[in-house]
């Protein structure tokens, strides 16, 4: 057995079955051990950015992590963004990175980089194998890392000699680190803060984005009359009929001051105290209202929706949660507009559908549209890297194929990785993307005005504009192997959506949608 070989028996042991790749030359010998180890399902991205996105929405239906194979620094700059996003998800992946041969890299050739520098700003776990003898026990670590409460990206660097290399033993599985258990007192000390009747937000994130968390949250919220809020961009939410209906935390920092108005307490759940998403001439960074006191109820890595469940206890043991009943818009017609879009959504929302949501600009009305549907999942960008949605639906579709997974996607973030329908085409995937195509960076022309330039001017302007030449991206979509129509009206747009639904494998609806901005 050779390094690469012990290395996927060792992943596959550890419950690491589907390994992302695109790979070079100092990953042939991975490729080839493919075949040796068939329970490791391997699939393609055309771009390492897919690769990435892809693991990410994976893990974040599948609850365990998968492996991407990246080729050397380069292959992993190039797959940055995504798992950027991930990192900010708290999603557990492993990342194999392969790289020259251990005698090799005093040559400096021209693909030699500092490897660890990258994978280090991360902030996950990153070793380098050097012997073959501990490839196996290396993986069985780095699925292990990778699962740490709350996950985290673990990096490990392999060189062509180790993973050619005879005398590769394959490792046992390595139990990860559970979520720690927020102590009572602390608990207490929030009920306390529950009971002095002053206005309360309670904010909550990562896990208790999930039925239980959420349950025991609006629990709360109707005993005690705190604003409960859901993070801005959580990992995974669920959501839909049965389930409560928590409100988002706004993107912009003027919609959380209207949220949190006359809040003098904010308790926050598995994630941090809410931060504006860029800094604005005279406006303030830090978005708890003046005076009000934070308060910590469980960090972003302990067991949070049980802290929540036992803050519910306390204060709420007679109460039930307040659940969403089953609602739909009524199917709208006419010409397509940002309002009414979602409304055709809303109306045909499919049971048990995985929502990978990219729409940026044209999606701020969309919560509101699908809150009654059947029971769904949102995936959401939670780094603000974008080119996350197709990558993230695709990884999705991987790890749940029972399910329809719907891929809302702006036009300018589709373009950074629009080869993902490819892999979609490929592996016939049960993806259903709707394009809204308005031809413009439209998030940034908000922007532009926000920060307080001046947004007057031609050359700026002609930055954020992806008209001229008008992108077709139907022929886009069919010449990377996915059916593809386009809708200009909101009848055209549901029957679109409910074909592509009907049918198996991809497909993509381009709905001309105008911008909002």
């Amino acid at each position: 057995m050779n390094g690469a070989q012990s290395l996927i028996r060792t992943l596959v042991d550890s419950g690491v079955d589907v390994c992302f790749s695109n790979p070079g030359t100092s990953e042939m010998h991975f490729v080839a051990a493919l075949d040796t180890v068939p329970e490791m399902r391997g699939v393609l991205g055309l771009f390492e950015g897919v690769v990435t996105g892809a693991a990410d929405g994976y893990a974040r239906i599948a609850d365990k992590p998968a492996a991407t194979l990246l080729h050397l620094g380069p292959g992993l700059g190039n797959g940055l963004a995504n798992l950027h996003n991930a990192r900010r998800a708290h999603t557990p992946i492993v990342n194999v990175i392969g790289d020259h041969a251990t005698y090799h890299k005093q040559y400096d050739a021209p693909l030699e980089s500092d490897i660890e520098a990258v994978a280090g700003s991360l902030e996950g776990w990153v070793r380098r194998s050097e012997h073959t003898k501990d490839v196996g026990a290396d993986a069985a670590a780095a699925v292990a890392a990778a699962q740490d409460a709350p996950g985290r990206i673990a990096t490990l660097i392999l060189p062509a000699d180790a993973s050619w290399g005879e005398g590769g033993q394959p490792c046992a599985p390595i139990p990860p680190r559970i979520p720690q258990t927020v102590d009572a007192t602390t608990v207490k000390n929030i009920a306390e803060v529950l009971a002095r009747g002053e206005p309360v937000a309670l904010l909550v994130g990562g896990g208790g984005c999930r039925e239980a968390g959420l349950r025991a949250t609006s629990r709360i919220a109707a005993a005690t009359g705190v604003e409960a809020f859901v993070e801005t961009f959580p990992s995974r939410l669920e959501r839909g009929e049965g389930l409560p209906t928590i409100e988002r935390l706004g993107y912009l920092a003027e919609q959380v001051a209207y949220q949190l108005d006359g809040i003098k307490h904010v308790i926050v759940a598995g994630t941090k105290a809410p931060v504006s998403f860029f800094a604005y001439p005279g406006k303030a960074s830090n978005l708890v209202p003046e005076g009000a006191q934070v308060h910590v109820l469980a960090e972003v890595g302990q067991d949070v929706p049980r802290a929540l469940n036992d803050i519910a206890d306390l204060v709420a043991a007679e109460t039930e949660p307040v659940l969403q009943e089953a609602t739909r818009p009524a199917l709208p017609s006419g010409p397509l507009t940002p309002q009414n879009w979602v409304e055709v959504i809303g109306a045909l929302l499919p049971e048990r559908a995985i929502i990978a949501d990219e729409a940026n600009t044209s999606g701020l009305l969309l919560p509101a549209a699908t809150a009654g549907a059947p029971r769904h999942d949102v995936l959401t960008l939670t780094g603000g890297a974008i080119g996350y949605g197709m990558p993230v639906a695709t990884g999705a579709a991987v790890a749940a194929p029972d399910r329809p997974v719907i891929n809302l996607q702006s036009d300018g973030s589709a373009l950074y990785t629009i080869s993902a329908l490819w892999t979609q085409a490929r592996e016939n995937l049960n993806v259903t993307t709707v394009l809204l195509n308005n031809r413009a960076y439209a998030i940034l022309r908000l922007e532009l005005q926000r920060v307080g330039a001046d947004a007057n001017g031609p050359k700026a302007n002609e930055l954020l504009d992806l008209s001229r030449p008008d992108m077709d991206f139907v022929k886009i979509a069919e010449g990377l192997g996915v059916p593809a129509t386009r809708a200009t009206t909101a009848e055209e747009l549901a029957g679109q959506f409910q074909r592509a639904l009907a049918e198996p494998g991809p497909h993509l609806i381009d709905a001309i949608v105008p911008t909002l901005f």
